[in-house]
């Protein structure tokens, strides 16, 4: 009952909200290259680049806007060239996926040496913090108030992206082209839609979205980055993703329950409770949510075949 008394706080709800926008925004930036049938796992190197761009740029202006909009930058830029690879040059989408983690990784940790002189973390001297939004009389609204006042702009960006997204695929012209492409890739291309276009623009703000989960991720709490310090939330954005069909408000949910159990699981921590296992809960949450997400779209092909009308001999 104390372990409850202590994990179930406003303080926790606060850290529930700061954990949940980075993996929002990398998830919602995802769905856009799902709906047009491409699974992109290199999210967690766009979040990892955004997140070392924010601080290396936002520190040395000096402006934590500049830095946000050099992360969006930095993540625009891996998702062209996982773009190049996949759309022009008719790579494996999976294995760029996975070449753009791995350059992000070593990348980061290069750039930390050269410009810093440290492989493991960027310096006193290069910190940058997020202002938090005060909300004056609004925070003494009970148990709400605490929870939503003082986040960064970011937070409020990240849950703002889920009723956009829902705007821009299934209220505008490009939605309704990314969406069809990702049904029938030919029937679309047959009806004059610029399928390779269409493709590039989901993947360009899939990138945009997780550079500004990096950026949340860095500057909202320590204000430095950390090497490889996404930590696999990439990889959780991709799950979220998943199990919320690609559809944003669905996404939102998967990705407030993964970001629930990342916050719990510091408060776990905190209690006293084995730290590796705290750690690990995140990952056991995403890895039961994949299952159950296999298990219905099995179900859902094996109804499907059933349906279908067995060809007629001769």
């Amino acid at each position: 009952m104390d372990v409850l008394q202590q994990i179930l706080t406003t303080a926790t709800l606060f850290v529930i909200l700061m954990k949940v926008a980075p993996i929002l925004l990398a998830a919602i930036g995802g769905s856009f290259t799902q709906q047009g049938n491409i699974l992109n796992i290199g999210l967690e190197g766009m979040m990892l680049m955004g997140a070392f761009t924010a601080i290396a740029v936002g520190s040395a202006t000096g402006s934590a806007l500049v830095g946000v909009l050099a992360a969006a930058g930095a993540g625009l830029a891996l998702a062209l060239l996982f773009a190049l690879a996949t759309l022009w040059w008719k790579a494996d989408f999976i294995v760029v996926g996975i070449g753009v983690n791995l350059l992000a990784a070593g990348l980061t940790i290069f750039l930390l040496l050269v410009v810093y002189g440290s492989p493991g973390v960027t310096p006193p001297t290069a910190s940058i913090r997020l202002p938090r939004i005060p909300l004056g009389p609004v925070a003494d609204i009970p148990v709400i108030g605490p929870t939503i006042n003082n986040q960064t702009a970011l937070v409020w960006l990240a849950f703002l992206s889920v009723p956009l997204a829902s705007l821009l695929l299934y209220r505008t012209r490009f939605g309704v082209h990314l969406r069809a492409v990702g049904e029938d890739e030919p029937a679309a291309e047959a009806a004059g839609i610029a399928v390779r276009r269409v493709k590039l623009g989901g993947v360009l703000i899939s990138g945009l979205l997780s550079g500004i989960a990096g950026a949340q991720l860095s500057m909202a709490t320590l204000g430095s980055f950390t090497a490889n310090m996404t930590s696999g939330r990439g990889f959780i954005a991709v799950a979220a993703l998943t199990f919320g069909l690609a559809r944003p408000l669905r996404t939102m949910i998967a990705a407030v329950i993964f970001g629930a159990a990342d916050a719990v699981a510091d408060q776990l921590g905190i209690a006293g409770f084995n730290s590796n296992l705290a750690l690990m809960t995140p990952y056991v949450i995403t890895i039961i949510a994949l299952v159950l997400v296999g298990i219905r779209f099995r179900g859902a092909w094996r109804a499907r075949a059933s349906a279908a009308p067995a060809p007629q001999a001769g």
